[in-house]
């Protein structure tokens, strides 16, 4: 029996189906993730933390096997440049360890989510439970009606 984490009891509380999967927390990497899951890395969605102007934060949902165009996301948000953050600012800022950064724990917590459009490709994604070593896997369209993501090409 997977523990369940608070991104678990969220979907629960809104009926939302999912299903969780336990995996070596000690991988953080969404490709190898997906790998450990069986599933094609595009279906595993990594979230990234993002720093615009005025350090407005942004979290980002993209396949794991893809990379972020910080060019075509600081268009998409109307800035002139935005950057990664790097693991421990992400930390610091959400509160959750990389590996474990998931948007279904920072919904109320003054983020912009965005999921790149390929997520509308998939009746079924993985995403993170909020924890390293947890996975939740539910209907795309589920997750951006909960996290409020905006749909946006954010893809290099």
């Amino acid at each position: 029996m997977v523990e369940k984490t608070l991104a678990m009891k969220i979907l629960e509380g809104k009926n939302i189906p999912f299903e969780s999967f336990e995996y070596s927390a000690d991988d953080r990497d969404a490709t190898i993730i997906a790998g450990q899951l069986g599933v094609p890395a595009n279906q595993v969605f990594k979230t990234l933390v993002v720093i615009g102007k005025e350090k407005k934060t942004f979290l980002v949902m993209l396949p794991a096997d893809k990379q972020l165009s910080l060019k075509k996301f600081a268009k998409v948000v109307g800035m002139k440049k935005v950057k990664m953050a790097g693991h421990a600012e992400a930390e610091k800022l959400t509160g959750l360890k990389v590996g474990g950064i998931s948007a279904l724990m920072l919904t109320n917590r003054g983020f912009s989510i965005y999921a790149d459009q390929t997520i509308l490709d998939h009746v079924r994604i993985y995403v993170s439970a909020g924890k390293r070593g947890f996975q939740i896997a539910l209907n795309g369209r589920d997750l951006i009606a909960v996290t409020k993501a905006h749909i946006a090409d954010v893809l290099d």
